[in-house]
């Protein structure tokens, strides 16, 4: 039996999601999966091991919301706009900032800093070819020290300088307010915008990764947060359900 090669796997994988990435993009998704892979064990990153599954289970899942996002982003005009946040830090991309809470190994954070300004080009002039990514921030937040520092080296690493990995508990942290507030496999819907509505911007969104649709999660929201849209996902090789639940604040009430 042949071992498992992800480099021939993923372009019939973008195929299949809609994706159409440089090659040093491409490069740059395996190269995350592969320090996952060899890092795992010491950064306790995730229990696969599995080359295949973990190709499966972490990268296509992750990049199976990428043009979701892209698409939510280009119908609400972000790209073209100056975020309403204060002036970024010396260093940091002006433009769309998305916000990984539980980032983990950097899933989807890292996913997104290298995949999201592709496709929002793309999607702004499909015709073109070559053309400069459009500008996205992506912070990911993590309580666990070990999986802060593994993002940061993989930032490094890979070249992403949109990419910022920060060490705390979500609720603690005093950040730039986020556009979208992303998170997978990271706590109930409730907990998820509980613990992170100060820090989503004014007009902005969750967008929370899940498996079978969460009714009850969905029942258990606070009146003053509305879920407009689920969103199924179907990724390559993957038999089982993922959703995107997108979330907003209701806009004629507050959160207490």
């Amino acid at each position: 039996m042949s071992a498992f090669d992800p480099r021939a796997q993923l372009p019939g994988a973008l195929d299949a999601l809609g994706l159409a990435l440089s090659a040093r993009a491409q490069d740059q998704l395996l190269a995350h999966l592969s320090l996952i892979g060899k890092w795992g064990r010491v950064y306790n990153l995730t229990a696969l091991r599995d080359p295949a599954e973990m190709f499966t289970h972490h990268l296509l899942d992750s990049l199976a919301a990428v043009r979701p996002l892209a698409a939510h982003l280009t119908a609400r005009g972000a790209p073209h706009s100056a975020v309403a946040q204060p002036a970024p830090s010396a260093g940091a991309t002006a433009g769309c900032h998305v916000l990984d809470v539980g980032s983990g190994a950097g899933l989807p954070g890292v996913t997104l800093a290298i995949a999201l300004g592709e496709v929002l080009a793309g999607m702004d002039s499909p015709s073109a070819r070559g053309l400069k990514p459009v500008p996205v921030r992506v912070t990911c937040v993590d309580a666990v020290a070990k999986k802060a520092g593994f993002i940061r080296q993989v930032g490094a690493e890979l070249g992403l300088s949109p990419l910022q990995a920060v060490h705390g508990r979500i609720e603690s942290l005093k950040m730039v307010p986020a556009d979208v507030i992303t998170c997978r496999a990271f706590a109930s819907l409730s907990d998820i915008v509980g613990l992170t509505q100060a820090h989503l911007a004014p007009g902005g969104v969750w967008m929370a990764l899940k498996g079978v649709m969460p009714q009850d999660e969905i029942a258990d929201l606070p009146a003053a947060v509305e879920v407009f849209h689920v969103e199924p996902l179907q990724v390559p090789h993957l038999d089982a359900q993922r959703c995107l639940v997108w979330m907003r604040r209701r806009a004629t009430t507050g959160f207490s």
